[in-house]
């Protein structure tokens, strides 16, 4: 997330504010024009908070928060957020899924603009495995590990007692990653696709253990 304000631009725009990204913070801070990418210091008004409404989706279960934002931060859909809810004492990293404001879904947005926030959690998350044996047999298998978890294409995984061996992971965008060695997050894994490893398997992998 990046944090976002209007004001004027003394190389491209003295007289009329534009966006700019700011740089730093405190009592000199700096600014990047997002219209010409000149850098210069500026005069900020102090930013207020705003409570952001935010539904959390956590297995099959969502539940409704509370949190304190910047109301210059940008929020977007795909980015992610901490949320910190200090009724409940939650605190919990999320996926942001969707944004809501002024009534309509949007894809970005000011802190200050956005009515709701839908996140899917993402300090733990199951990831599903469609597991092949042989040329017919596929089972879905569950692992659940912590959203940082890493998954490597063409290592072995070890799910229970089963060990697998990844030939490509479908990523929440619909793109695959099927290339030896390409690393995906858990939290951002659709769906992984792989291989049972029979028993005196030649085949080797890097062998990665149980949650």
């Amino acid at each position: 997330m990046i944090r976002e304000i209007e004001i004027e631009c003394p190389s491209c725009s003295p007289q009329e504010e534009v966006t700019h990204e700011v740089l730093k913070e405190g009592q000199s801070p700096l600014v990047r024009c997002m219209e010409c990418g000149q850098v210069h210091p500026a005069k900020m008004k102090t930013p207020k908070n705003v409570r952001l409404k935010v539904i959390v989706s956590k297995m099959d279960v969502s539940n409704t928060f509370k949190t304190e934002l910047d109301s210059e931060t940008v929020l977007q859909v795909d980015d992610e957020l901490v949320v910190d809810d200090e009724e409940s004492g939650i605190v919990c990293p999320i996926l942001i899924t969707s944004l809501e404001a002024g009534g309509k879904r949007v894809n970005a947005g000011k802190a200050e603009e956005i009515e709701t926030v839908w996140g899917r959690a993402i300090d733990e998350v199951t990831v599903k495995f469609s597991a092949q044996e042989g040329t017919e047999k596929t089972e879905v298998i569950e692992k659940r590990v912590p959203g940082d978890y890493e998954f490597v294409v063409g290592a072995e995984e070890k799910v229970g007692n089963t060990r697998l061996f990844i030939s490509k992971i479908k990523v929440r965008d619909g793109n695959f990653r099927s290339r030896k060695g390409d690393v995906v997050l858990a939290k951002y894994v659709k769906r992984i696709f792989a291989r049972k490893k029979r028993e005196g398997s030649g085949q080797r992998g890097s062998s990665r253990g149980p949650w």
